[in-house]
């Protein structure tokens, strides 16, 4: 994982983890995704069942630090090989800054890396997710803080979820 470190002005960037920014996370398309897409937090939710494994404590009563990631869904397999039916498994870490939320991960060892950048509403989260492996690949998303363990999200053709 990068390490953690506040966002640097050198780089320019608007995230903290001093990446590649997610393009324009407030389009258009992430608005329609946003008024169409639903999130319900049922306890039978595909995100419900504990599977994350972060190997250090997280802040109690936040969703700041380590998390578990996982995805399935892209239905092209030049994008996601044989993710549309099966579980990408990985880690991340979430941090804040105003009413924004940015969410790294990585999976396959780090091979691959991504980046959501988030408006916070609540217990609402509304954004755009870009591929940092593969910078053209950009997707509306949306999540709900469920508790400080459970993030559960959705892209257009799929689930980017959170646990700890």
């Amino acid at each position: 994982m990068k390490p953690e470190r506040e966002t640097d002005r050198n780089t320019g960037t608007r995230n903290p983890f001093g990446v590649m920014d997610v393009p324009d996370p407030n389009d258009q398309t992430v608005k329609e995704f946003a008024d169409t897409a639903t999130l319900d937090g049922a306890f039978d939710d595909a995100n419900a069942a504990t599977w994350g494994n972060t190997d250090r404590e997280y802040g109690h009563g936040t969703i700041e630090g380590d998390w578990s990631s996982r995805w399935n869904g892209a239905a092209d397999p030049t994008i996601s090989g044989d993710a549309a039916d099966k579980w990408k498994a990985g880690r991340g870490q979430a941090k804040m800054a105003d009413d924004r939320v940015y969410l790294y991960f990585e999976w396959n060892f780090g091979a691959r890396k991504g980046l959501i950048d988030a408006r916070r509403d609540g217990v609402h989260l509304v954004g755009k997710y870009i591929n940092l492996s593969s910078p053209a690949i950009t997707r509306p998303w949306i999540g709900l803080i469920v508790d400080d363990s459970r993030i559960d999200g959705r892209f257009p053709e799929g689930r980017l979820d959170f646990r700890r």
